[in-house]
């Protein structure tokens, strides 16, 4: 049998406790070639160059791995699109969102979310035991994108498994079932955006106070968007804005326990959550990669050479944890100075979800860590989730003796 790559080592289920010894390998090549046409790219340096690279491009390719049997959506997410059509339809989906056009929408939210956290740990009532990501970091997100997009909640549970096929076959290429990932991906984007498509029907009708509202009826600078660009960026949204932030509520709870004196801290000092959340986006991001990359043209970099058209995967967890920018790389240091991690990613695609997840990540573990006594992990490693690219528990029980009032 042939022997995996570092690559397909970090998409092996049991590496997923911790890929961080395979980036530490990685690193010892900063560019390297994974296979005839792919190409791995793992120290700082070298990834941020390239996240601001136009010659770097986010578009699929032909061929792309884990799609062969699949087509393409007909109108991709912007995520997945280059200038000029990626700067067009980030910026339309950015005027209902945040600043210039709408700058209180996420600051707004922040007395809702607060209130959220307080109810939610005050439901569970004399319980001594809790599963962090289904009664803490999957609910939170869930309602604030739900409010923020204007979706209704009575479908939460559909809406979860929709999600959970999308994420899954992110990871298609790493994965022995690539097939059947693709497929299950495919038909759940599907579903989601025939539902979605409902609501904009509803919206356009009937115009609330909600992002999806604006989306639907707004004619800005940019023109309007189209049915299909509007579904796709709904779905892109209603993922991106809950999933990456589940991981990073639930990563950083786990780095918090492993680190009891970085609890201790935020209790004395509740400021210190901001650098905080910082560091755990450093430390343990939500996202560990970019897969889907490719060369618009011939690229030297570090050496070597990647022809034009091959593919890219950018290792931002590794970067991440490169002694040459970061001191002590692996020690979880809460207010670490000029922490320009790299986990919203950097350049035209950096991740424009950025101060909302902040603020929930903020909000939930300042939160969570006054009001629970003793807290302690029931179990160290616990069970992740299938997903390489976006890395988190898929349980994270956690035991305490009591709750201290709110």
């Amino acid at each position: 049998m042939t022997e995996k790559t570092l690559f397909h080592q970090v998409g092996d289920y049991a590496n997923r406790p911790n890929p961080y010894r395979l980036y530490a390998e990685m690193r010892k090549t900063p560019v390297a070639q994974d296979s005839e046409d792919f190409y791995t790219v793992s120290t700082y340096r070298e990834v941020m160059a390239l996240l601001h690279d136009p010659r770097i491009s986010s578009e699929r390719r032909p061929g792309e791995l884990g799609n062969k049997e699949q087509p393409a959506p007909p109108i991709p997410p912007f995520i997945r699109r280059d200038p000029p059509e990626h700067d067009r339809l980030r910026r339309i989906a950015m005027r209902p969102f945040g600043p210039p056009h709408t700058p209180e929408r996420i600051a707004n939210l922040e007395p809702e979310i607060a209130d959220f956290v307080q109810r939610t740990i005050d439901g569970w009532g004399n319980r001594k035991e809790i599963d962090v990501v289904d009664d803490f970091a999957y609910p939170l997100p869930i309602m604030v994108i739900c409010k923020l997009l204007g979706v209704p909640r009575d479908g939460e549970e559909q809406f979860h498994g929709w999600v959970d096929a999308i994420v899954k076959g992110l990871d298609a290429a790493t994965s022995d079932n690539a097939e059947e990932l693709t497929k299950a991906r495919v038909a759940a984007s599907m579903e989601l955006a025939q539902y979605l498509a409902g609501l904009v029907a509803e919206r356009r009708k009937d115009p609330r106070d909600d992002m999806l509202s604006e989306l639907a009826n707004d004619d800005g600078p940019d023109g309007k968007l189209t049915d299909p660009e509007l579904l796709t960026t709904a779905v892109l949204l209603l993922i991106a804005g809950h999933e990456t932030t589940v991981n990073l509520i639930a990563n950083g709870v786990l780095t918090l326990l492993r680190n009891p004196d970085a609890i201790d801290r935020l209790r004395a000092e509740p400021g210190v959550v901001v650098p905080m959340v910082e560091e755990l986006l450093r430390f343990e991001p939500p996202v560990q990669f970019l897969p889907n990359r490719s060369a618009h043209a011939d690229i030297e970099i570090d050496g070597i050479t990647i022809p034009k058209g091959a593919g890219i995967a950018l290792m931002t967890a590794s970067a991440n944890r490169d002694a040459d920018r970061f001191e002590d790389p692996d020690r979880f240091i809460p207010d670490r100075p000029d922490n320009q991690h790299l986990g919203f990613g950097s350049g035209i695609h950096n991740c424009f979800g950025a101060p909302l997840a902040r603020l929930e990540a903020q909000r939930a573990l300042s939160t969570l860590f006054e009001r629970l006594e003793d807290p302690s992990l029931v179990e160290d490693p616990p069970p992740y989730r299938p997903a390489a690219v976006l890395r988190g528990p898929r349980h994270l029980k956690v035991a305490f003796s009591g709750l201290r009032s709110g």
